[in-house]
């Protein structure tokens, strides 16, 4: 009986996950220490592996690197990185579920129900032809987008860079695409990502149109890997009719939508118009980008105040779930806007022809609460830590801590100037802002996601709110 207390202490399903982007981040770590990652041969430091593995597995995109993690990594250690970050993207359970569904003909019920919960599968039957399809759509999307990097990289342009091959070119066009699928915000082009007229002599070298292209099809892979694999299943492989799309779709497809293009417009009116800093199509592109997936058309720092603000707000609610986004969620923000307009109204909980249940309401609410406190408690220790750094403002700081916990990549040219402090915190921000705090709190409660049973009811009353 005592054993049978203390197997149920911890969920396995939830604690593998956990477990398994630790040892992943830990080893690739230890392997970016090694002087064979180095550009210069010498051994590397290893907090700064750490937080490079940590972001990379983690798909966040953030780099301690000055120059950049192509100038500062041998082409074993962009290998490391690209293999966290696919890894890290899907999630090792996700690929070791493939492997077991693939040798294994017979699983038994509770094998399934483990693998379905710890790949957040929601069909337990289904669970393998789901991880299959997950594996085939990540390939397929990240081939495509490597085919529509070949104009570029191989055009005469890129390849009349002092020191390019084409292996090289390849290599560079792989990069980009893994990690805009699994919306990483990596890049081996230097350390200032994908901004013209800064010095970077792969971008600069692009002719305009060559560079407007790039950015379209790098949009495209960072809204797909952002969308859900559920979405991707219900609309492209099942190929369901908009009146057959799940309530989860029309959720995400919609919020998706609202988000991307109110974003757009006030990133346009509040830096474009007025600033006359961007374009509408920079614009349109920081609007992407925030959904967690970290690359950057202009300088980050150069953004006004209500547009790093808006920047903020965008990474926290990130992309949707099962997808390679971080953030609290699309369906997350849905719910929790959906209650207060109908709170307002008076009505019940209800869109797309769906009553919500009061426990998604309130999973949704403790979300956003988690979530604000560990951004809070990160800014108050961070600040102490950062008391005497210049480049460390009240709004950079906040934005450098959202872009963290949501698993972007952003920043305000804040990440390099970090104290040792600091790094800690953002890394501890990254792997909790990608495993979520619901996912953590799942390890040692296992009935979180339960409604309690009871043969009797309590007296319900209410209480002075407001």
């Amino acid at each position: 009986m005592k054993q049978k207390n203390k197997e149920s202490k911890f969920s396995a399903p939830y604690l593998l996950v956990l477990l398994s982007f630790a040892v992943v981040i830990v080893l690739g770590a230890v392997l970016l220490t090694f002087p064979f990652s180095h550009a210069d041969g010498k051994w590397g430091n290893f907090l700064d592996s750490l937080f490079i593995a940590t972001s990379c597995t983690c798909v966040t995109g953030l780099s301690t690197y000055t120059s950049g993690i192509g100038p500062e990594l041998t082409i074993v250690g962009e290998i490391i990185c690209l293999v966290m970050i696919q890894i890290g993207g899907l999630g090792f359970i996700t690929i070791f579920a493939f492997l077991v569904t693939i040798f294994t003909k017979h699983m038994k019920f509770k094998d399934r129900l483990f693998l379905s919960q710890a790949v957040n599968s929601n069909t337990i039957a289904q669970v393998g032809q789901f991880v299959r399809r997950v594996i085939l759509i990540v390939l397929t999307i990240e081939l495509s987008g490597f085919l529509l990097g070949l104009p570029v990289f191989l055009s005469k342009e890129f390849l009349s860079i002092e020191g390019m091959t084409i292996p090289e070119a390849l290599w560079m066009d792989l990069f980009t695409s893994v990690s805009a699928f699994n919306n990483a915000g990596f890049d081996i082009f230097g350390s200032t990502s994908l901004i013209r007229n800064v010095g970077n002599q792969y971008i600069d070298a692009m002719p305009f149109w060559m560079y407007t292209y790039m950015l379209s099809y790098i949009m495209i892979l960072i809204v797909l890997g952002g969308i859900s694999f559920m979405v991707i299943i219900e609309v492209v492989i099942l190929r369901k009719k908009p009146k057959q799309w799940s309530a989860f779709t029309k959720i995400v497809l919609t919020t998706t939508g609202i988000l991307l293009v109110t974003g757009t417009i006030l990133f346009y009116l509040m830096d474009g118009v007025r600033n006359q800093n961007i374009s509408f199509f920079q614009a349109l592109f920081q609007s992407v980008t925030t959904r967690t997936a970290g690359f950057a058309a202009f300088d980050q720092d150069s953004l006004s105040t209500g547009s790093k603000t808006l920047s903020s707000l965008l990474m926290f609610i990130g992309g949707s779930p099962i997808g390679t986004a971080g953030g609290i969620k699309t369906t997350t923000i849905f719910m929790i806007v959906l209650s207060f307009i109908m709170f307002i109204r008076g009505k019940n909980i209800i869109a797309f022809n769906r009553q919500y249940s009061r426990l998604s309401i309130i999973k949704s609410m403790s979300l956003v609460f988690l979530s604000i406190t560990n951004v809070l408690v990160a800014f108050i220790i961070m600040s102490e830590f950062e008391n005497n750094n210049p480049q460390a403002s009240a709004e950079n700081m906040f934005f450098e801590i959202f872009s963290a916990f949501g698993t972007t990549g952003l920043s305000a040219n804040l990440t390099t100037t970090l104290t040792v402090g600091s790094r800690i915190v953002i890394i501890i921000l990254m792997f909790f802002g990608r495993l979520g705090p619901i996912t953590i709190f799942q390890i040692f409660q296992q009935n979180i996601d339960k409604e309690e049973t009871k043969h009797y009811k309590n007296i319900e009353t209410d209480v002075i709110i407001g």
